[in-house]
């Protein structure tokens, strides 16, 4: 399928044939590596698995990774996609959900809503969320109760009681908080390299293995 920008899509709209139909919820699961949009009936029984209409997949949607304009650029590029396969248009969406890494704080959240209503018609109920409430969604048919926690490029801990109290660890990025992420994995085994390179550290079999997947000939190449 021929990709097209979220803008494109939207002017394409009035000269789009809908598919006659029910309603439709878009669901987004944006992280640090990549970002899922899933388009399904808005009415029907709870099902596992849900009925999927259609599926668009980006890159990195996480604001504190690639900066708010590119964050927004891909949520609405998947968002349109997923509209786009399903032969609906914005006017058929009764709901949207982000569940996105980086929505950190109310503040966060306020700003992704503004952001949504003047993409979608007033009708459309509007979702924000940190992408492990998603998580724990998916693992719990839609109940928020439990704890989860996420160890992908970046890295939460998330955890909901029964009378609503949550609380969350970790979670802050690459500098404060995404410790055991693939990042900060990463992030130690490169500093192994180099610390055994300056001989403030013990030699590792990591610099062999680094060098060799990357294509290096010197650690002192690693910081380009």
């Amino acid at each position: 399928m021929q990709r097209y920008t979220a803008r494109e899509i939207w002017q394409m709209e009035d000269c789009q044939s809908p598919r006659m139909g029910c309603n439709v919820v878009l669901g987004v699961d944006g992280g640090a590596s990549n970002t899922v949009c899933v388009c399904i009936p808005a009415a029907m029984p709870f099902a596992d698995p849900l009925p999927v209409l259609s599926r668009a997949i980006a890159g990195c949607s996480n604001q504190n990774s690639v900066g708010e304009d590119r964050a927004r650029e891909t949520l609405e590029r998947v968002m349109a996609q997923a509209l786009l396969k399903a032969r609906r248009r914005r006017s058929n969406v009764s709901a949207v959900c982000l569940a996105v890494a980086g929505v950190n704080h109310p503040i966060d959240q306020h700003r992704m809503l503004d952001w949504l209503r003047e993409i979608f018609p007033s009708h459309v109920k509007l979702f924000v969320e940190n992408d492990a409430v998603a998580a724990m969604a998916s693992g719990t048919m839609g109940k928020l109760h439990g704890c989860v926690l996420i160890a992908g490029t970046g890295t939460i801990a998330y955890g909901f009681t029964n009378d609503g109290r949550e609380a969350r660890a970790a979670g802050a990025g690459p500098v404060l908080g995404d410790w055991g992420s693939g990042y900060g994995i990463s992030a130690q085994a490169l500093t192994a390299v180099v610390r055994a390179y300056d001989g403030r550290g013990p030699e590792t079999m990591l610099t062999n293995n680094i060098l060799d997947f990357l294509g290096l000939a010197s650690p002192d190449e690693l910081i380009g």
